[in-house]
């Protein structure tokens, strides 16, 4: 599922910050020479109504390859003292992995796998686990970045929302996934879980590179 989004209107019948399509789509459907455009946060979006709208839109601001710099610069820069995670999914096989690195060296902490008949979204989610229930062994209160908006959702609502099915060649991996649940029922975290950005800060340190 998407992430939500907010939406700017520069010039239309009404300008500001509109957190629904719908809302936004009034204000500039039928307006002539109107501008506007989504953003990821509402702290983007506000910043970005402050600004000139052709620092976003226009062929200045196109994104084929990426975020303008005027993006960047309203999403920042990652926590380099920090843990990124990562998941990786053959999409031929069904086989999975996931590792975790620091993110300012990329030097690896951990990797686990490969287990059959998973999904991406469950690799992601065993990643921040782990590096969770890593960060409480070794007494770290490091950030932890995931590329996965599903994964962080649920490991902060601490349920697992997968279709996936049960079988013979699984089972492991369904035990993981359970003792994983269980880990965050049992044990608190100061942690703080963080959304890598990719369009402004390039793949995730932890990404397997198979792309």
């Amino acid at each position: 599922m998407a992430g939500k989004k907010f939406y700017v209107v520069w010039r239309g019948r009404k300008t500001g910050v509109f957190d629904t399509w719908e809302a936004c789509k009034t204000q500039i459907e039928g307006f002539p020479q109107a501008a506007y455009k989504s953003f990821l946060t509402k702290e983007q979006a506000e910043l970005a109504f402050r600004s000139n709208s052709s620092n976003f839109i226009g062929s200045k601001a196109s994104l084929s390859s990426g975020l303008t710099t005027q993006e960047k610069k309203l999403v920042g820069s990652p926590i380099l003292e920090s843990i990124s995670v990562d998941g990786a999914w053959n999409t031929a096989t069904g086989v999975i992995e996931y590792q975790g690195v620091y993110t300012r060296t990329k030097e690896l902490l951990f990797r686990q796998g490969p287990y059959e008949e998973g999904t991406n979204n469950v690799a992601e989610f065993l990643a921040i686990v782990h590096a969770l229930a890593y960060c409480k062994v070794n007494n770290l209160l490091l950030p932890i970045y995931s590329d996965s908006r599903n994964a962080l959702g649920w490991v902060k609502n601490k349920e697992m929302r997968t279709n996936l099915e049960k079988t013979e060649y699984n089972t492991k991996l369904f035990e993981l996934m359970d003792r994983a649940v269980k880990w965050l029922h049992t044990n608190s975290y100061q942690n703080k879980l963080l959304k890598w950005e990719t369009k402004a800060w390039g793949e995730n340190p932890a990404d397997f590179g198979r792309k």
